[in-house]
């Protein structure tokens, strides 16, 4: 050990440049590929947590996966020592081609093929292999280059591999996603990773190697390189081509906001959807079914004041502004672009009745959570339009804290109303749901709507269900159910049923919701825990 460690500190006379320069330029690889190496962990869990779902499930799969692929890298490595300069110049250039292809692929396979898990973990196991051979092949350069005991060398390495780990955990959200998104972002973070890990050995180190050598990690840097640039180029067809696989034909507006992407597919009023992150959220083939079924329950009683928690759409709003006597109506919306689309979008404009041009309704963008703790007025009637409670960054917004904020908001004989997803589907949520509803201190009756009317309107669907969820190769699935809570301060709560002023509904009877009701305490599902902020519930597969 002790000859090995002279051979290396002797070696240094080869290097073109002085022993201090070199320590900084390795150093300095180390940062870029520390940087880079963390850009690829953050753009594998958002994309997982995008195109899967779940995202405390997807980052603790990829992080775990990855950090126990490190370790095995490490072991690895150790047979590469005595070719440190090459073996780091080629694990670089794998790890930049890799790295800067796995958003590519994993779209890829999600669009065509409508499965991503595997690949997932595929890239997660291949990119910390070779993350973790990168430090002892660093460590042996290091001591190549400055005579320097092994335990300064250890925390200068750690030192630089640590900055640049925060320089790129900071830029992936704040710089690479919103200025060239998910796949853009990834793409380029490879090409940088080969430009600096092909530099460094191509440069500092070329005495080390033989001119064939040379000549090999060249090309295979400069192939990687236009690899990754040539894929780049190419972007913006393979995003129209991977949209039209999961999407269809009729893509008319996608755009990736601040918060999520967001796209319209349709010709007309008749034809359109709005996907929000890949999930369907509204078919005019069924939204007005819908919208009655969450809208007008609520409005059996005082409705002067409404609000309504998500619903950027204007859809719910629109069912509100159907009652003459409804005074104001505010719209809680975290993404501005989807009320921006509802107000602009012929075809979704059309669909809502243009209901953001009605003086009574005010749009916030704001989210839900933070905004009901802020606000002091009281409200007949909430109307809580969320995403489906499986989704990880919805779970807040079903919790027991949100109903106690919501159950303060409301006046006297104020009702709530909450989407809480498809009881026979995901049984565990819906009815988490309506524990967490009552333990905010609010009554509850939960019914359920078939999402097409039934030829005898007191049967209801009883098997299998889907909801407005996750798409697979050629669009989305149509829902068979949606499941509803209404709730009060002041219970019991009645049955679900249309009021006195209610405007009739396209296709929802009240028989319908009664039976709705009726059905849905068949399938109540005893013993459920509300769910809260410190101890989420929702667990299934949404």
């Amino acid at each position: 050990m002790i000859d090995q460690q002279v051979s290396l500190r002797g070696g240094a006379a080869r290097l073109p440049v002085r022993p201090r320069t070199g320590r900084f330029l390795v150093l300095a690889a180390v940062f870029v590929c520390a940087a880079c190496g963390l850009v690829y962990e953050l753009e594998l869990v958002a994309l997982a947590s995008y195109l899967i779902g779940d995202s405390v499930t997807q980052a603790s799969v990829v992080l775990s996966v990855m950090v126990f692929a490190m370790g095995v890298g490490s072991l690895l490595a150790k047979r590469l020592r005595c070719h440190a300069a090459v073996g780091f110049g080629l694990i670089e250039a794998a790890l930049a081609l890799i790295g800067g292809s796995s958003a590519l692929v994993l779209y890829a396979s999600f669009a065509w093929l409508g499965e991503s898990r595997y690949p997932v973990v595929g890239f997660s196991l291949a990119i910390g292999v070779l993350i973790g051979a990168e430090i002892p092949l660093l460590m042996t350069l290091i001591q190549r280059v400055d005579r320097q005991d092994a335990g300064g060398a250890v925390a200068d390495l750690f030192a630089a591999d640590y900055v640049g780990a925060l320089v790129g955990g900071l830029a992936f959200p704040f710089l690479l996603l919103p200025m060239l998104g998910q796949l853009t972002g990834a793409l380029v973070t490879g090409a940088v990773n080969a430009a600096a890990g092909g530099a460094l050995v191509l440069w500092v180190f070329r005495r080390d190697l033989t001119p064939r050598t040379r000549r090999l990690l060249f090309l295979v840097n400069v192939s990687v390189i236009l690899v990754l640039a040539t894929a780049t180029f190419l972007v913006d067809d393979f995003e129209r081509a991977a949209r039209r696989a999961v999407y269809g034909d009729h893509v008319r507006v996608a755009v990736q906001t601040g918060v999520q992407e967001v796209v319209l597919t349709g010709t007309d009023r008749d034809s359109l959807a709005l996907y929000l992150d890949g999930r369907l959220r509204v078919s005019a083939r069924d939204e007005h079914r819908y919208h009655e079924a969450l809208v007008h329950p609520a409005m059996n009683g005082p409705r002067a004041r409404v609000l309504v928690l998500g619903g950027g759409d204007g859809l719910a709003a629109r069912e509100v502004l159907r009652y003459a006597d409804v005074r104001s109506v505010t719209v809680v919306e975290i993404d501005p672009a989807v009320t921006r689309l509802a107000r602009t979008d012929p075809a979704l404009a059309g669909l809502n009745d243009h209901v953001y041009r009605d003086p009574r309704i005010t749009a916030v963008g704001a989210d839900a959570f933070t905004w009901l703790r802020a606000d002091r007025h009281r409200y007949d009637v909430v109307i809580s339009d969320l995403p489906d409670p499986g989704i990880t960054a919805s779970t807040k917004l079903y919790s027991a804290e949100f109903y106690g904020l919501i159950a303060e908001a409301l006046a006297p004989r104020g009702r709530l109303v909450v989407h809480a997803g498809p009881p026979v589907a995901r049984p565990q949520t819906f009815w988490t749901v309506e524990a967490s509803v009552r333990a905010g201190g609010l009554a509850t009756r939960p019914y359920r709507i078939p999402a097409r009317p039934s030829a005898h309107p007191s049967v209801h669907p009883s098997g299998s269900t889907a909801s407005p969820d996750r798409l697979g190769p050629g669009g989305g699935r149509a829902p068979e159910e949606w499941g509803f809570l209404l709730a009060a301060a002041a219970g019991p709560v009645g049955e679900p049923g249309l009021g006195a002023g209610a405007p009739v509904p396209r296709s929802l009877g009240e028989e319908e919701l009664r039976e709705g009701a009726r059905a849905a305490d068949r399938l109540r599902l005893p013993g459920q825990a509300p769910s809260t902020l410190i101890h989420p519930r929702y667990w299934e597969d949404a």
